[in-house]
């Protein structure tokens, strides 16, 4: 059946993940130096990244919403250093917009005008990264978070979710992403053709296997023409 619908996963398949959350982190900690100096004269910040990990995995039920669990996190570092609750948002906002200033991987955004001309573009992502607000939105019919689907990848649900708004069936469905089992496996889960961004020319560590590799994203339009 014809492809009508390319979805991609965001993080480390559109741009590098790693140093958009660590600049994201050290101005985070910059702020609460200025603004609520208690936090920082006790903790480092590799000490607040590692007391923040270590909330997050009291609360594995709440991994689909990353925004409301680093929101629960402040409410309860101000209250431990006694400072107000504004902290919460304020705090978050300075992390959240440091985290949508992404550099795309080179070619990225040729890609995505190119297909845009011809299939129907959308975003699956575990994360709380905004392409409206990173300013490419306009190029996909759909932005589908865990947070609002209630579960995360690799949960069938959230591709089921997906084309639902945009009235796609499973099989005219792509996959792009660089996890084998959050997007591989998930999507496959759910009945969507996949395709794995594996820039590192890893080997496949098994499962269920995608039916398309590429390591360059200049090499997606060839590789949908073979699916």
């Amino acid at each position: 059946m014809t492809i009508r619908c390319i979805a991609f996963d965001l993080d480390d398949t559109l741009w590098a993940c790693k140093p958009v959350i660590e600049r994201a982190e050290q101005r985070f900690y910059a702020w609460l130096e200025n603004h609520y100096p208690r936090i920082t004269e006790r903790h480092t910040p590799a000490e607040l990244i590692r007391k923040r990990i270590n909330y997050m995995q009291q609360y594995p039920e709440l991994h689909y919403n990353l925004t409301r669990l680093r929101k629960d996190w402040l409410a309860e570092l101000a209250d431990e250093h006694q400072y107000p609750p504004t902290l919460v948002e304020a705090g978050f906002e300075v992390f959240w917009l440091a985290r949508n200033e992404v550099s795309f991987f080179d070619g990225a955004l040729n890609v995505l005008q190119s297909l845009a001309g011809r299939y129907q573009l959308g975003v699956i992502s575990n994360g709380n990264a905004s392409v409206h607000h990173i300013g490419v939105g306009h190029l996909f019919q759909f932005a589908h978070s865990a947070a609002e689907a209630g579960v995360a990848k690799p949960h069938p649900e959230i591709f089921r979710q997906a084309l639902a708004k945009v009235n796609i069936l499973p099989e005219q469905a792509v996959y792009v992403g660089d996890d084998p089992v959050r997007d591989i496996q998930g999507a496959a889960d759910a009945g969507w053709r996949t395709v794995w961004f594996n820039p590192g020319r890893m080997e496949w560590p098994g499962g269920q296997e995608p039916d398309a590799i590429i390591d360059d994203l200049a090499q997606l339009e060839a590789a949908i023409t073979t699916l």
